[in-house]
């Protein structure tokens, strides 16, 4: 294995809740309302020190996507996903984009989001609920 780099950022940073690895700024998010099975989760423009997983076909809250798993580069824990491709005329804003899920991520100023127990199970992913 080679030699890790990592982005350091600066601002308000969303960071691995596991190893405190920057993930993405505030100035970054898109929405904020967006679900996964965890809870509440975040749509940013763009994230950093993350590798992705397979491309593979979900169908969500708000249609078919094409997504990627999104791994944190330091500890390797799932931090979310990336929308590659989104099937519905509507949804091709998400394209390109990254959800990072609040269970997995510690806040800007260092808080943790706990899950909702109440979060109901979607089949087959989440997504946002702006349906």
């Amino acid at each position: 294995m080679g030699r890790l780099f990592v982005v350091n950022l600066e601002g308000k940073i969303y960071s691995c809740k596991h190893c405190r690895t920057h993930l993405a700024i505030c100035e970054d998010i898109v929405s904020k309302s967006f679900h996964s099975r965890h809870g509440k989760a975040y749509l940013f423009s763009k994230v950093v020190n993350v590798t992705m997983g397979e491309k593979e076909e979900r169908m969500m809250m708000t249609g078919r996507h094409t997504v990627v798993d999104i791994f944190c580069v330091g500890c390797g824990s799932i931090v979310g996903w990336k929308y590659e491709t989104a099937h519905e005329k509507a949804q091709k804003y998400k394209e390109g984009k990254s959800v990072l899920e609040r269970f997995k991520v510690s806040g800007p100023d260092g808080s943790s989001y706990w899950a909702n127990h109440e979060v109901s199970q979607h089949v087959g992913g989440s997504d946002a609920d702006d349906v």
